[in-house]
């Protein structure tokens, strides 16, 4: 071969690598903190308005079963980033505790390919990623300097400056991987924010597990003032990109990391703490105005981005995810799911000597069993935590790993009162070993079918519990192995709280 012919394709091959580095897609990641689905406007909610993530729905794709791996924001985070079960992620897979290096996250790989990468607002966290053997957040560098006057209740990050800077910081025509991680709309609320900013509480969609009161409608408008706050960020964003002439080449996702910050949502396996939010657009690549119900894992995400980018993942360890990409691009008709997991171990510290509330589920089309591996606890946490001199503090001054709002504390004040006692077992009460719920009628999973007596039934659940068990075991979950209370151990890098010890226990 002669030295012109060699230079020739030399020089083909680096106009052909430079073309496809061209158009290889941007990333923008944006996740909210406790926001539950149906809350968006897409769905047809009527309290909540969402024209930015609505504007992602009809570009791309509404999904209308998306779950998290986690209905807490630790290892639900984690588990999007990494592309595994929070059971396969060591001390990542619980609430502030550390994320171990081993275990590789999308942006990392991305920013080995060539990509820039960042974040503002909140990334992965609360815990220690320095303790892991990280030497930044796994969400890329920090874009957080621009601040603006906010709202009480809402964080002063002004997260689309950041993200404004972040774009005008990156090297020309360089592709980007940036992660928006909005604070809202995590607790607290200034309450009565939904009303002042024009709510009605008319409008307001009470969840059947709550009690329809004025307090938790109002509770609920705030929780919807903030969900707007994060969407308008959001907005604004698009509108950047689409000024830059960025926008047709982004592959844009929007979620939240788990369920809304209110009784039997957050912080369990139920519907309203797992089921999230999700839009996806990528205008040159994937066809817009496109509605799904396929089950869809944020585990899914980390192996969709990487493909979408044409980025390999190192392979051990694996990820187990499933690359949605030829869903959204319509090359199959169908999503790679027929179940998918989820599943919680400590959230915050609510437990004597920080114990954990274990819980695993397997959710179907129709179905969710809900594994309560240790029934003898509390699963909102223990009922009185300790005073500094040892103590026992107040009866009910506990279930800390419900976020204090103004709906717990009516659930508590009221809960002798017929109208709001059943609300309040919802909440707080100790559950069976195995729940199950058939989510098409039930979604509020309040009537658990494990205990019927119809031989139909008992076949479902004897199906479904087996299920469960082979798809742990599969995925190497340490509950199921020689070491199952490892969990207790993982250090936790926030306040610890003191508990009596069960037989002091009201």
């Amino acid at each position: 071969m002669s030295r012109l012919l060699m230079a020739s394709l030399l020089i083909a091959g680096i106009a052909a690598g430079a073309a496809s580095a061209a158009t290889r897609p941007n990333i923008l990641l944006a996740i909210s903190d406790d926001q539950s689905f149906p809350h968006a406007s897409a769905y047809g909610s009527g309290f909540v308005k969402t024209p930015a993530f609505d504007r992602v729905a009809g570009a791309g794709v509404l999904f209308r079963a998306a779950f998290v791996a986690s209905p807490g924001c630790s290892p639900s985070r984690a588990a999007l980033l990494t592309g595994r079960y929070p059971w396969q992620l060591e001390e990542a897979g619980t609430h502030a505790s550390s994320f171990p290096a081993k275990y590789a996250v999308y942006p990392e790989l991305l920013e080995k390919a060539g990509y820039v990468t960042g974040y503002t607002g909140k990334g992965w966290g609360p815990g220690s990623f320095k303790a892991g053997g990280r030497d930044r957040n796994p969400a890329g560098a920090a874009y957080n300097s621009r601040r603006h006057e906010s709202p009480e209740g809402v964080s002063d990050t002004d997260y689309a400056a950041n993200f404004s800077d972040f774009l005008k910081q990156r090297p020309p025509e360089a592709p980007f991987c940036f992660w928006f991680g909005a604070q809202e709309p995590h607790r607290v609320f200034k309450r009565g924010i939904g009303l002042e900013q024009g709510g009605r509480l008319d409008d307001v969609e009470v969840p059947a597990y709550l009690p329809d009161t004025e307090t938790v409608r109002g509770d609920l408008l705030d929780y919807a003032f903030e969900i707007g706050w994060f969407d308008q960020q959001l907005g604004r964003m698009l509108d950047e990109l689409e000024a830059a002439g960025l926008l047709e080449n982004t592959l844009v996702i929007v979620t939240s990391d788990n369920g809304m910050a209110f009784p039997r949502a957050k912080a369990n396996c139920y519907e309203h703490g797992v089921q999230v939010p999700l839009a996806i657009a990528w205008p040159a690549r994937i066809p817009g105005g496109r509605d799904s119900r396929d089950l869809v894992s944020l585990i899914d995400l980390a192996p969709t981005i990487l493909e979408a980018t044409g980025v390999s993942h190192p392979g051990e360890p694996a990820m187990t995810g499933q690359s949605l990409l030829p869903l959204l691009t319509g090359a199959v008709k169908q999503g790679p799911r027929k179940s998918l997991l989820a599943g919680r171990e400590r959230h915050s510290s609510s437990r004597h000597q920080n114990w954990t509330y274990p819980q695993r589920a397997l959710r179907t089309a129709d179905h969710l069993l809900v594994w309560n591996l240790k029934p003898d606890r509390w699963p909102a946490g223990d009922p009185r935590k300790l005073n500094d001199d040892g103590t026992l503090g107040p009866p009910h001054g506990g279930y800390h790993d419900i976020d204090a709002c103004p709906t717990l504390d009516e659930l508590i004040a009221r809960r002798v009162e017929p109208a709001v006692a059943p609300y309040f077992d919802f909440a707080v009460s100790k559950r069976p070993e195995f729940e199950l719920f058939n989510v098409s009628t039930d979604p509020a999973c309040l009537t658990n079918l494990a205990k019927a007596t119809s031989p139909e039934t008992g076949e479902l659940v004897v199906r479904l519990k087996r299920e469960l068990r082979n798809e742990l075991l599969t995925t190497g979950d340490t509950r199921l192995g020689p070491d199952p209370d490892v969990w207790e151990r993982y250090p936790r890098y926030s306040p610890i709280r003191q508990f009596p010890a069960p037989d002091r226990e009201p």
